[in-house]
């Protein structure tokens, strides 16, 4: 059930448990963080937290989904990533989904912005020992998103949270128009 911004901010006052998803690069991460410390949410990056060991490891899936199973048990979180996989999991307890979707171009932007900031280190919702990287196939991840990862979103939304209120956000600017319409209605 698609909401307007006004209405996320609205639900927001309220939310205890909120997905942020979309395209690496498209800042999830930064509105995540931003959200959990106006709304004293905790905050989960499922890179750091969930799918990622030390040094580029996958974590097993077994352990990631107990991990992930837990983080969702909890009352009060705000989720930080995408993952079609693992929304089964996370929108039947999800109060509100945040759905960054700006232009491919600005997400591409973010990623390599991104890897010029932390080339050679690990990013904050990142494991440690994960030096941030960029090559071919994650550009090329990216600049498909839309095509290749939406419509599996856009089903599992469908199946698994057809209650849960949705907003999507085009541009970073419209992240940060949520977050000003928050803190007036907060």
């Amino acid at each position: 059930m698609n909401i307007t911004m006004a209405d996320a901010a609205e639900h927001l006052k309220t939310a205890e448990r909120v997905l942020v998803i979309g395209c690496s690069g498209s800042g999830k991460s930064t509105l995540a963080r931003k959200l959990a410390d106006r709304l004293g949410l905790p905050y989960v990056s499922m890179d750091r937290e969930i799918f990622w060991l030390p040094g580029w490891q996958s974590r097993p899936r077994a352990e990631a989904l107990a991990r992930l199973e837990a983080v969702v048990a909890d009352e009060r979180w705000i989720i930080d990533g995408t993952s079609p996989g693992t929304l089964p999991l996370r929108l039947p307890r999800t109060h509100l989904v945040l759905w960054l979707r700006p232009p491919r171009y600005m997400s591409l932007y973010g990623v390599i912005s991104r890897w010029l900031r932390y080339r050679g280190r690990s990013r904050p919702e990142m494991a440690d020992d994960c030096p941030e990287k960029i090559d071919r196939e994650f550009l090329t991840y990216v600049w498909n998103f839309e095509k290749t990862e939406s419509p599996e979103l856009e089903e599992n939304l469908a199946a698994f949270g057809p209650g849960v209120p949705v907003c999507v956000l085009k541009s970073r600017r419209e992240n940060d128009r949520l977050l000003a319409r928050l803190a007036a209605v907060h």
